[in-house]
């Protein structure tokens, strides 16, 4: 003969052994007394929590030949009855498998009865199964039920229950036992049923129960029957720290031993995702956390190592791929992608890999000043390349102990441009900088064409200087420097060189294809490339290439 399990054995059979659930109590029990039961109810909670108990609870109460201030005797026939599953007064029926319009009007009719009781009790659960045409069926008799008839609908889904059909109930929720309550209840069901179970098993127990009674003790019964010691099961807080030590390595070494020991996928998806949830929790509402006192703390610690907006991130990519993971051939695939997306280093996303990164960039574009400055080498500005025997120069800047001041700012601009984004060096190492009075940097372009370019980036070198001297800087352009030649005081305005042409002559580093021609200004006159040259890039010199032999 099998021994019954504990989660039966242990079942509640009045109102004061149901754990966690006095708002119910205290209603159905002041019902009772004051001969004001309800003729229809609505349980909906979580599994586990105690609803279908507690509609035999209230069957066996109103049915009871001698209650007690609101609790059934126990001991009379028809308690009796109720406990062995084989009374007249109470049907209980499954609408997940008895969802038709016929199973509803033979209900129905059943309810037309007579009975030797003072009640009939009618247990429908998991009453959000029922069809559409099964809810028509039922609405009517639960909006004018028999005087002696008493209906108790149950469900875990409340919002896939028609409104209809709950405005015509009283609906009671049941809620997850506390942490503490859930402890007392295993402790004694050890104690009362001589099990031999370790303090770390307790713990594993009431971690897997998440707050279910019937789910906690089906798993003391599974670690009792095993020895009593905790289970060598793969913790999901090895996935945890994996996340947080960005280690993909560490975590898909994990998934594969965790597969390997019969975890499933998705179960093992839905394991991580409920520690990351008490780690959500642990950050947003402490109190929330339903877990042993250690496990409270160690969930605390990790969730202040990873940050909410990690956990926050990695709840979502696990969520996707529980969804995904429904019609997926290969759903291990799946876990491992998701796990080597949260662990990279590239693919973080989280506010402080995000800072790490740009203070990464910032050391790239704003050099110490105590460093080495190295110039470029001289570049032929008819080709575009490093001019045939030129030395890159390196020049030591004076050691500063803060910030550039305003003086600095304009003394040192050129290795101030020199630590600009490609860019923006091109086209500011051709401006100069005349003053600096109360964060306001005069510069001056060459000419027009130039002017309006620099102006485009305006925006993100003011940024940078800001960042180099501590204080916001604005730049104001004066009119161009253009000066004209000596041999042509009179000749005409000659045509500004394009964009490109001042990026390629000038940075070899930059694309050209980056930056957008300047319009031309057509002249009447012919002027020679070298006096266009000469007008486009002030105080240059020519060098003449060298012929191939």
């Amino acid at each position: 003969m099998a021994v019954q399990s504990l989660y039966r054995r242990y079942r509640p059979r009045r109102f004061d052994e149901l754990k966690g659930q006095e708002h119910v109590v205290r209603a159905l029990q002041n019902a009772v007394i004051n001969h004001r039961e309800g003729q229809a109810y609505l349980f909906s909670g979580p599994r586990g929590t105690g609803k279908t108990s507690t509609a035999r609870i209230l069957a066996k109460v109103l049915n009871c030949e001698e209650p007690e201030k609101g609790e059934p005797c126990g001991i009379c026939n028809s308690c009796g009855a109720i406990d062995s599953g084989n009374s007249y007064d109470v049907l209980e029926l499954d609408a997940a498998s008895n969802n038709g319009v016929e199973n509803m009007r033979d209900l129905i009719e059943r309810s037309s009865l007579g009975n030797p009781g003072r009640h009939r009790v009618f247990i429908l659960d998991e009453v959000h199964m029922l069809s559409k045409p099964a809810e028509a069926a039922l609405l009517k008799t639960l909006e004018e039920p028999p005087p002696h008839v008493v209906f108790v609908l149950a469900t875990t889904d409340p919002q896939k229950v028609s409104e209809t059909i709950r405005s015509r109930t009283q609906h009671l929720q049941f809620h997850l036992l506390p942490m503490h309550d859930l402890d007392e209840h295993v402790r004694w069901v050890i104690k009362d049923a001589n099990l031999k179970v370790s303090e770390a098993a307790i713990a594993q127990v009431l971690t897997q129960g998440g707050g279910s009674a019937r789910d906690t003790l089906s798993a003391l019964e599974l670690v009792a029957a095993g020895g009593g010691e905790a289970d060598e099961q793969l913790s999901p807080d090895e996935f945890v720290e994996a996340i947080i030590d960005r280690d993909p390595g560490r975590a898909l070494g994990a998934t594969a031993a965790a597969i390997q020991r019969g975890a499933d996928p998705r179960m093992l998806a839905e394991e991580i995702v409920r520690q990351l949830r008490e780690c959500f929790l642990s950050l947003m509402a402490p109190d929330l956390v339903q877990l042993p006192e250690q496990r409270k703390t160690l969930v605390a610690d990790q969730a202040r190592r990873m940050g909410a907006s990690t956990v926050v991130r990695a709840i979502e990519v696990l969520g996707e791929i529980l969804i995904e993971m429904r019609h997926a051939p290969d759903a291990r695939l799946l876990i491992e992608v998701a796990l080597v997306k949260l662990t990279s280093v590239n693919n973080a996303n989280d506010n402080s890999s995000l800072i790490a990164r740009i203070e990464r960039l910032e050391a790239g574009i704003t050099r110490d000043a105590s460093a080495p400055m190295v110039r470029p080498a001289p570049i032929n500005a008819t080709t575009g390349k490093v001019q045939l025997g030129g030395k890159a120069t390196v020049t030591v800047a004076a050691p500063s102990a803060g910030p550039l001041s305003d003086e600095q700012l304009v003394s040192q601009w050129a290795d101030v441009v020199s630590g600009f984004k490609a860019l923006a060096r091109a086209v500011f190492s051709a401006v100069s900088a005349l003053s600096c009075v109360d964060g306001v940097l005069t510069v001056s372009a060459p000419n027009d064409a130039h002017q309006r370019k620099a102006q485009e980036h305006v925006a993100a070198v003011e940024a940078q200087l800001s960042l180099i001297t501590g204080r916001k800087i604005t730049i104001a352009f004066s009119a161009p420097t253009t000066r004209p030649s000596a041999a042509a005081p009179a000749r005409a305005k000659a045509p500004v060189a394009t964009d490109e042409q001042i990026a390629e002559a000038v940075f070899e580093d930059v694309d050209p294809s980056q930056l957008t021609s300047a319009p031309t200004t057509k002249s009447t006159t012919t002027t020679s490339v070298e006096d266009q040259l000469a007008k486009a890039f002030p105080g240059s010199k020519l060098v003449e290439k060298p012929k191939k032999k």
